[in-house]
């Protein structure tokens, strides 16, 4: 694959040292474009847009070192009661070290951003770091892939895909490609037996040279200069359908394996067939219905498409109202947006769904019990599951508690598999829906 005025060798070595970096939170400024014109220790940028301290700016304005469209609100705003409870940040929790800790400070030691508690339809606790307020949008990251599997299930509703077809059936150039051979329904559980590996550390790996650069996301010198007739891989869309091959010792739907291509497919998928991009999409049946209070946004790729595993971005209590609507089955105020049966299939698992979570080595020390329609369950006879994002975002649901709470962070790594920082504030989110239950 050759890109004109990109050195892959130079590239790697860079994007190496990013990664490495961003694993530490020593040696950095604690301020960020605190000053006009920035200091140069202070300055955020594409290439270090994800590494601590810079994070916590770039963060919550996406729109500068990213591209965005807009993901307009609409009609009325609902602005939703407040009943805050102090007692909830004085609440003890066993942190991820098993060290006692309370809820403030778990949010406090854990680079959490915003943190939001919604109980019966009002806003019990609410905190906020970094920088960040009730009127910021922040990036989603991987939480994305719940709204994006939401929205698809309005079409599967409307019968115009059937789960059990080929992505092909609908999509024909992926003709002969590694989604040829894989059910929508494998898709959605990132079950697609896909060689390409999520791989943020490899130099040489796809996802370094290909797969980030194209989704506008990863940092690569040149990479967002490049022309369409310079690269046969420019969008997400060319990625996946003329890069990613079959694990030939593999079968669909046999392991669970976290991808991101997936949710690009179904992005795909969705748009094809609804016959609109996946933001209008989203604008059009979930995001003006919500009585949201300010406009979203959406970071596009090389193509300047959506990215529809990872773009997303919204104030916190607009994050708060489509966990609101997912907890209440696909209503909000009364109204039916998403349809209940696609809510309620999330938590519908197998023992075979469990047995995938469980034999996939990276998760096996995270309480997950499956991972379906692009959710990570917790405990299916709580309904306790949750959207997760890298760098710790997270909409937290707990039907049994009638709980929901969304938090933002700026953790330093990005996986949350073994992360403390992470796990401490599930931890904290679980204690909480317990305590209010």
């Amino acid at each position: 694959m050759k890109i004109k005025a990109i050195s892959i060798r130079l590239a790697s070595v860079l994007f190496v040292l990013a990664m490495l970096i961003s694993i530490s939170t020593e040696g950095f400024a604690q301020n960020v474009m605190s000053t006009v014109p920035p200091k140069r220790d202070e300055q955020v940028t594409y290439k270090n847009y994800r590494t601590w301290p810079y994070s916590t700016w770039a963060f919550r304005n996406i729109g500068a070192p990213l591209h965005v469209v807009m993901v307009p609100r609409a009609g009325e705003i609902y602005r939703y009661p407040e009943r805050i409870d102090p007692a909830i940040g004085s609440l003890e929790v066993k942190d991820a070290a098993g060290k006692v800790r309370t809820v403030d400070q778990i949010l406090q030691e854990n680079h959490a951003d915003g943190f939001l508690v919604l109980k019966d339809g009002a806003i019990v606790f609410e905190k906020y770091f970094n920088g960040l307020t009730k009127d910021y949008r922040h990036i989603w990251f991987s939480a994305t892939k719940s709204l994006t599997s939401a929205a698809f299930g309005i079409l599967v509703a409307q019968g115009k895909v059937n789960l059990n077809d080929s992505p092909a059936k609908y999509i024909p150039e992926l003709k002969g490609s590694a989604f040829e051979r894989v059910t929508i329904q494998n898709v959605l559980n990132h079950s697609s037996a896909l060689a390409i590996k999520e791989n943020y550390t490899d130099p040489n790996s796809d996802f370094v040279r290909y797969y980030g650069p194209a989704l506008g996301l990863a940092f690569f010198p040149g990479a967002q200069d490049v022309q369409p007739d310079e690269t046969e891989i420019y969008g997400i869309h060319d990625f996946v359908a003329k890069f990613v091959k079959p694990d030939p010792n593999v079968k669909p739907g046999e392991e669970f394996d976290y991808n991101s291509t997936n949710t690009d497919m179904l992005g795909w998928l969705l748009a094809r067939v609804a016959g609109m991009t996946v933001d209008q999409f989203v604008y059009k049946h979930i995001w003006s219905k919500l009585e949201t209070e300010h406009d979203a946004a959406w970071v596009v790729d090389r193509a300047y498409m959506v990215t529809a595993g990872g773009g997303f971005a919204s104030t916190l209590r607009d994050a708060a109202r489509f966990g609101d609507m997912i907890l209440h089955r696909g209503k909000f105020r009364g109204k039916q947006i998403l349809p209940a049966d696609w809510i309620d299939q999330t938590i519908r698992i197998t023992a075979k769904d469990k047995q995938k979570m469980a034999n996939n080595e990276k998760y096996q020390n995270d309480p997950y019990v499956a991972y379906k329609n692009m959710w990570w369950i917790l405990d299916e006879t709580k309904g306790e599951y949750m959207a997760v994002g890298i760098h710790g975002q997270v909409i937290y649901i707990n039907h049994d508690a009638g709980v929901v709470i969304p938090f933002f962070s700026s953790q330093p790594g990005a996986s949350a598999a073994g992360n403390k920082h992470f796990w401490s504030k599930i931890h904290a989110c679980r204690a909480i829906a317990d305590k209010l239950k």
